[in-house]
């Protein structure tokens, strides 16, 4: 049961924050239901965390070796701003907007402008990942195909598209009457989330139909390993790990919790948790396994490696040569005196 405070001088006690007339409905909350939400948030503070420093980490390193810089890469890197500035926003949500009441109640427009670039970087996540499945299908298929002009095209798709999807859903939800989509800073779903998830949903499938193509002309290439040696079981093998190689990066993975069980289900607490997983560590999975794993990178670190090496040793070499030119010259001075 909710509840106010009387003063003494027979006023409503008011909050200390907002100075307005405070309400107790802590009574109405369940504790155990808060406390466990509370856990979900932290493991998607976490993973965003976690995630974003392994994105910037990836950017630098990528932007670093200039040697690295192609069509595939420029794809990547797109790909990898996106999830950083949408892992950032989502760190600035959780910290500052979810566990706000006031700032929720109060429904400001710094909020609900934070709400708009959020779900904007959300989607030029799907935009992205939907462009390098794109990008992947139209090389495998067509050999013929320029990556340069495909790159500009796509760069038109992954910023733009999403700008106007997050526009036409802005103005639905500004211009409703309905409370639910216009306070609380946006929080809540509300009448007009359909929106952005259509769009999430379409990539996602296309991505789906792309990899089953993408697999399909894979293994009809490696089944040719026979003729130069190669086992249909290794062949098998090669294609099942491009496989996995590219579930994170088109965000395939979201299938897996495409339907969330009902209210008070035995699996719901499970689906929270793999939600929270999944969402918050793609950024993480993406940056280990298209940068800190890439051949390309780990070649050109070997490369600075060697390189750094070989002028130690030229260093040492030439502080040797001087140290024994000075030796050599002082033993001629004391022969001649």
């Amino acid at each position: 049961m909710a509840h106010k405070h009387c003063e003494l001088n027979g006023t409503w006690f008011r909050h200390p924050e907002s100075n307005q007339i405070w309400s107790n409905y802590t009574t109405c909350v369940n504790m155990q239901d808060l406390s466990w939400q509370q856990s979900i948030n932290g493991i998607y503070q976490a993973g965003y965390a976690i995630s974003l420093v392994a994105l910037l980490l990836s950017l630098g390193i990528l932007t670093y070796f200039r040697s690295l810089r192609c069509a595939r890469i420029t794809l990547h890197m797109n790909l990898f701003i996106s999830f950083a500035i949408n892992n950032a926003l989502w760190l600035v949500w959780y910290r500052f907007i979810v566990t706000n009441t006031v700032l929720l109640l109060n429904n400001g427009i710094p909020c609900r402008v934070l709400h708009v670039v959020l779900h904007y970087f959300l989607l030029t996540n799907y935009a992205w990942m939907l462009c390098e499945g794109f990008y992947l299908h139209t090389l495998l298929v067509s050999a013929f195909t320029s990556e340069h002009k495909l790159v500009n095209w796509l760069m038109g798709l992954g910023w733009p598209v999403p700008a106007v999807i997050v526009t036409l859903y802005t103005v639905l939800r500004a211009s409703s009457d309905d409370p639910a989509d216009t306070e609380q800073c946006w929080i809540n779903e509300g009448n007009y989330m359909n929106a952005l998830i259509y769009p999430v949903c379409v990539s996602t499938l296309l991505n789906l139909l792309f990899l089953f193509n993408i697999v399909r002309v894979l293994l009809m290439k490696l089944r040719a390993g026979p003729a130069i040696g190669t086992r249909p079981s290794r062949a098998m093998l090669q294609a099942f790990r491009a496989t996995l190689l590219l579930v994170p990066l088109l965000g395939l993975h979201y299938l897996v919790i495409l339907f969330r069980p009902p209210k008070h289900h035995p699996w719901e607490n499970f689906y929270e948790v793999l939600s929270a997983i999944t969402a918050s560590f793609q950024g993480l999975c993406v940056a280990v396994l298209f940068c800190f794993c890439n051949g390309e990178v780990i070649a050109q670190f070997k490369r600075k490696w060697d390189g750094s090496v070989l002028l130690r040793k030229r260093a040492n070499s030439c502080t040797a040569t001087t140290v024994s030119v000075c030796n050599t010259d002082e033993k001629h001075k004391a022969r001649s005196d």
